[in-house]
């Protein structure tokens, strides 16, 4: 194990002069063992999720799971309904889809909104000023490394106020968007089948595609592309901050509107779930230039698994706590202060790991890129910097930190994320089981990708990973898992 000071690469990167400039003709080459390895990651070795058939399963049951959920949630008394008999159940099936075709249609009101939104997001990070961010070397483009310019934190400020313009204007108010709900998650599904395909289409056309397997459904849910990009936005970061985050946070406020319109005021339940959403939307712009450094950017493909969750899955089935506060009155979900207490501190408490753990990760991987500077955008937590940090050196050519909070747990990061989705559900009590939904299948997916970071790194790394394990013993939950 070797200190930074010794081994990390003390070399200031200039980034921040045109913001246009998104490619550096850079090459960061790790040793011979290093590139044998990356050839062995960046090849279609297996299936993941079950194959062809397992993404079909995917791509027609989850849209289907959303529109059921949602039909429980709103017109059900947030129960989970189902056919009362064998008789009943080509009745059931007409009622479900008579919510949809009235309650859920794509109309003009719905599609103007949503290009709306994704019209000025992508506006708003063509134009305003950024951070120019080093990403890591991308083996598939022979290690060089691509520029990203990070303005999310501008821009969903002016978003901010644009919103707060129009709604006090009365052009558009924000209690219209839990109002069209139904409608918008099904604009918002199309837009996520439409571009996934598109995608595919248009990279396979132009020659860009990587990692294929020969399955058209497969590789249309995995992806074709690897680095899309129009002018200086790259669509996969700007997908993944831009569009869901924002959605969750406005979702979370039309619904305190809703509240306030109705009742004179907002419960604290509502006002959590706003300042829940804040805090994560907020981080996700304040922090930007470490998205570049995640395995989502250097490797992840864009496809349906990406686009159709940030376009629908996230801002659809993660805020259902709202849904159900804004139709349901406060008296079925009002707890006592000392509640209230608790739940407020442990969303505080698990935001302030969460958001110091991957800023320590992200922060030591610029280091190791010769890149000492960052940001000082709001709020710059304690801890979110290691001082002279311990690693292990691989002979990959790569540093596997472990210091800070990823000395305790391989992944602190998820274990305290999956205790922020929990909160979200906590927030309406029992009232319905359909808010804790977003946690139940944060641990699923979690669990998931856990296995597959492992299953890679294993291959990656060799016995530097077994060293790794033995001193970083556990995988998420320190001295119990």
């Amino acid at each position: 194990m070797a200190g930074a000071t010794e081994g990390l690469r003390q070399r200031a990167v200039g980034t921040n002069g045109d913001t246009n400039k998104l490619q550096v003709s850079r090459v960061v080459v790790p040793t011979a063992e290093g590139r044998k390895k990356d050839e062995e990651l960046d090849k279609h070795v297996e299936y993941e999720f079950g194959g062809p058939w397992g993404v079909f399963a995917i791509m027609t049951g989850f849209p289907t799971l959303m529109y059921y959920l949602w039909i429980c949630l709103v017109f059900y008394d947030g129960r989970l309904t189902h056919p009362t008999s064998v008789d009943d159940i080509q009745p059931f099936l007409w009622r479900m889809w008579e919510h949809i075709r009235v309650d859920a249609s794509p109309n003009a009101y719905a599609w103007k909104v949503y290009t709306g939104l994704i019209v000025y997001q992508l506006a708003l990070a063509w134009v305003v000023p950024g951070y120019m961010q080093e990403g890591l070397p991308v083996p598939s483009l022979g290690y060089r490394t691509l520029m990203y310019k990070c303005n999310a934190v501008g821009c969903i400020y002016i978003t901010m106020i644009t919103a707060a313009v129009l709604h006090y204007t009365e052009i558009f108010r924000m209690t219209e968007i839990i109002d069209n709900f139904g409608h918008l998650m099904t604009v918002a599904m199309i837009y996520g089948f439409g571009v996934s395909f598109f995608m595919y289409f248009i990279t396979v056309a132009t020659g860009n595609q990587i990692r294929m397997s020969g399955s058209f459904l497969y590789d249309v849910f995995m992806g074709a592309c690897l680095n899309p990009r129009i002018g200086p936005v790259d669509l996969k970061m700007w997908l993944e901050v831009r569009i869901p985050w924002v959605i969750v946070f406005f979702m979370s406020v039309s619904g305190a509107c809703k509240q306030y319109e109705l009742y004179g005021y907002v419960t604290p339940n509502m006002a959590f779930m706003c300042l829940a959403t804040w805090l994560y939307l907020n981080a996700c712009g304040k922090g930007e230039e470490c998205i570049p450094q995640t395995w989502d950017m250097f490797h992840e493909k864009w496809g349906f698994l990406v686009i159709f969750w940030n376009f629908a899955g996230v801002p659809f089935s993660y805020i259902y706590s709202v849904v159900y506060m804004a139709s349901h009155d406060p008296s079925k979900y009002r707890f006592s202060t000392p509640t209230y207490v608790i739940l407020y501190t442990t969303l505080l408490t698990a935001y302030y790991i969460w958001d110091t753990s991957m800023s320590q990760k992200s922060r030591f991987k610029m280091q190791t890129q010769g890149i000492t500077t960052y940001r000082k955008t709001f709020p710059q937590l304690p801890w979110g910097t290691l001082k002279n940090p311990t690693y292990i050196q691989t002979a990959h050519g790569n540093r596997l930190l472990t210091d800070g909070w990823w000395r305790y747990s391989r992944k602190p990061n998820y274990v305290v994320d999956w205790i922020m989705s929990l909160t979200w559900g906590l927030c309406q009590g029992s009232c319905s089981a359909i808010p804790y939904f977003y946690s139940v299948f944060f641990i699923v997916v979690l669990i998931h990708r856990c296995s597959r970071d492992f299953e890679r790194c294993a291959i990656k790394y060799g016995k530097d990973w077994e060293k790794y394990c033995s001193i970083v013993k556990y995988k998420f939950i320190p001295g119990i898992y």
